[in-house]
């Protein structure tokens, strides 16, 4: 093994360096090999300067940094590329260009670091022969197989501190506090960050709320004397019978991008009677300083990935597994997203100390 490259793609994570210098300090380290970053993702296959060296003086200092010093895109996929051809915007299929600067740079193995989109393409690229290794990034904790992807952890003392906060100023006030928070489809960070922070109602994708029960709630703490409530909103909760909030649709280009249904929450309280404020933490969630374990974690991902790449283990990803790290295959971590489930632990913990998923 002589030369690796290695990529981040997709939404950015706390957590993105780290693994960038665990690859560059174990292959140089171990395996006197020579490492390339490759800038926004796939795209830097394509672009002039796309492609870089890494040494220790490049990763020096990157440890406890967020984002990613690669760059990202979360649009760069090389199976529908918006080019302008002839004066029109087309979509383009331009992974063989992409399998093609692989192959010409003579590249081993390329590492890349990717939620579930990142990684599928990682695997489609795999099957026209590109070496790849993955590694899971997100900051939603939704790619299967693995016990947590880096990011998450951090994602998720950012939302439980807010909680915090929003504690305060809800008591003060005698208001309904709703805090809309990322996740997508899963509902890992509102569920735990609910539950560390005390919440009074959680609403997750995986369990479609009513209205009422809502304010069932709300109601049964007044009465008690507890005249404010906190809620953790997931961004892809919807209402039984109705739809997921989006603040954009799709296209074969851009993903749905969720968000709204912390306001109409909000909106719906008020118009009970109840004071009510929204909060969308949105991308405060994804920035700054990764924690201390999502560094290590990131750290150990990183590391593996070259011993995985070094036995030619490819279309493969490292997972964590029972605290170990172990590898599955990418068809595998990308073929069942990973959700929340209505017997899982932390849900059942939930009901039991009062909160509401306003489904009862």
């Amino acid at each position: 093994m002589k030369k690796i490259g290695v990529l981040t793609g997709g939404g950015d994570a706390p957590g993105l360096n780290a693994v960038i210098r665990a690859v560059v300090k174990t292959a140089i380290s171990m395996y006197n090999c020579e490492v390339f970053g490759i800038k926004n993702g796939y795209d830097g296959f394509l672009e002039e300067g796309g492609i870089v060296p890494l040494g220790m003086e490049e990763v020096r200092g990157i440890l406890p940094r967020g984002g990613t010093i690669l760059g990202s895109a979360n649009r760069g996929n090389p199976y529908a590329r918006k080019v302008i051809r002839d004066g029109l915007e087309v979509t383009v299929d331009v992974s063989d260009e992409i399998v093609k600067g692989i192959k010409k740079l003579q590249m081993d193995a390329l590492i890349v670091l990717g939620g579930d989109g990142t990684l599928r393409i990682a695997h489609e690229l795999s099957q026209k022969g590109v070496p790849i290794i993955g590694v899971p990034k997100t900051i939603d904790n939704d790619i299967g197989g693995t016990e947590a992807t880096f990011g998450f952890d951090t994602a998720l003392n950012i939302a439980t501190e807010a909680l915090d906060r929003l504690h305060t100023t809800a008591e003060s006030h005698h208001r309904a506090m709703v805090l809309e928070l990322m996740g997508r489809d899963a509902g890992f960070i509102a569920l735990q960050a609910g539950v560390s922070g005390g919440a009074d109602v959680i609403l997750i994708p995986e369990i479609p709320f009513k209205f009422a029960s809502i304010m069932s709630k709300i109601h049964e703490r007044a009465e008690k004397g507890r005249k404010f409530s906190i809620l953790a909103v997931s961004e892809g909760a919807k209402p039984q019978g109705g739809e997921q909030v989006f603040s954009r649709r799709g296209d074969e280009i851009y993903v749905p991008r969720l968000g709204g249904i912390g306001q109409v929450v909000g909106e719906y309280i008020e118009k009970q009677g109840f004071e009510s404020r929204v909060t969308v933490l949105g991308h405060i969630q994804r920035g700054g300083t990764p924690t201390s374990f999502d560094r290590s974690l990131a750290t150990r991902y990183g590391a593996a990935a070259v011993r995985l790449a070094a036995k030619d283990g490819f279309d493969r990803m490292v997972a964590l597994q029972c605290g170990k790290i172990t590898d599955i295959s990418l068809e595998e971590a990308t073929a069942i997203s990973k959700r929340v489930k209505l017997d899982d632990d932390a849900v059942i913990t939930a009901r039991n100390i009062g909160i509401s998923f306003g489904d009862e």
